[in-house]
């Protein structure tokens, strides 16, 4: 997909994109159970894998499983559900997927981009739903966003990049020169690093790219930055969530400010960020689950994403005072200030 149309997406996010069509599952996505319930709901058992253990996919998976609660699917009673977390581990979430495959688990529940498409190799009968993939088309998941085509479906936690870049300009004026950290080994970093990339050269700004591929090598990366970049900006990378505090501890020793991708890594360092909330996305991702769960088939579910008013602005105020950066008024009255 060209960078141009990435940024269109980006752009669509704020403005409440959100799409989703059902028709009748076929036989082969129908969860087959029994309705033994004293909700009259029937047994289900669903296989849930995340990708790492960070903040923000914590919260998607606990709005996953609120979401099902909530439409009258209870743990113990008409419910099981197999969680398992791949630490980080690409090879991690092979071994699950295959596992959640071979139990004939009635739906699959992915949380982010690797074990996203680790369960999608693995079984294309079983329903998929996904979330905390940026952009499942270009990820390989689904044909198109709009009409996914297979048995795979879910949420989009694509950011509003356009807007945090904004965000790094109101909070370092002075900037001349960004820094764009990320994982170079997940396509949802990259795709997001293209969009902030030519957002930040659209602006005037030059840009300078540092990539990891794993948390070896975070510090000596972040060291790097110093000096030759007036802020950085670093997406929704799950790689960089879980090792947040550390690149904060570099950065933020040597006043170079740096804005986020999404709450959680604000929280653990980062100066700002306007993003999404994981724990909306989550549910989101459940109720798409339950539709499935109860006839609906997959393959003609859109790609949902959250509307403009889940976006909120977050600010590290510890992070701003070790900095030296004086938080004006109006963006102060905006925001959930942290630390």
């Amino acid at each position: 997909m060209k960078i141009v149309t990435k940024a269109l997406i980006a752009s669509l996010l704020c403005a409440g994109l959100a799409a989703c069509s059902s028709s009748s599952a076929s036989a082969s996505t129908t969860a087959a159970s029994t309705s033994n319930s004293a909700s009259g709901k029937k047994e289900v058992k669903i296989g849930m894998i995340q990708y790492v253990q960070h903040d923000a996919l914590d919260k998607a998976s606990a709005g996953f499983k609120d979401a099902l609660k909530e439409a009258g699917y209870i743990a113990g009673e008409n419910l099981t559900i197999d969680e398992q977390n791949a630490q980080g581990d690409v090879s991690n979430c092979e071994t699950i997927a295959n596992t959640l495959v071979n139990e004939g688990v009635d739906l699959i529940f992915a949380n982010a981009t690797p074990a996203a498409q680790a369960v999608a190799a693995k079984t294309s009968s079983i329903p998929i739903v996904i979330t905390s993939v940026t952009d499942p088309e270009t990820s390989g998941l689904v044909a198109s966003n709009t009409a996914p085509g297979n048995n795979v479906t879910g949420t989009s936690d694509l950011t509003p990049v356009e807007q945090q870049i904004d965000l790094l300009l109101q909070l370092v004026p002075d900037a001349k020169k960004i820094g764009i950290m990320y994982n170079n080994s997940e396509d949802n970093s990259i795709f997001q690093a293209d969009i902030a990339k030519k957002t930040a050269e659209d602006k005037g700004l030059e840009t300078q790219e540092f990539t990891v591929s794993d948390s070896s090598q975070i510090q000596s990366v972040a060291e790097s930055m110093i000096g030759k970049v007036d802020a950085v900006y670093i997406p929704t990378d799950n790689l960089l969530a879980e090792g947040m505090a550390n690149v904060a501890q570099v950065t933020n020793a040597n006043g170079l400010p740096v804005i986020v991708g999404e709450e959680g890594m604000c929280a653990n360092g980062g100066l700002a960020t306007y993003g999404i909330d994981y724990y909306n996305l989550g549910f989101k991702s459940g109720q798409m689950a339950v539709k499935i769960l109860e006839g609906a088939d997959p393959s003609g579910m859109a790609i949902e994403y959250l509307p403009s008013e889940d976006c909120r602005l977050s600010i590290n105020s510890a992070s701003a005072d070790e900095l030296g950066i004086v938080i004006p008024d109006d963006i102060k009255a905006k925001a959930d200030l942290i630390g």
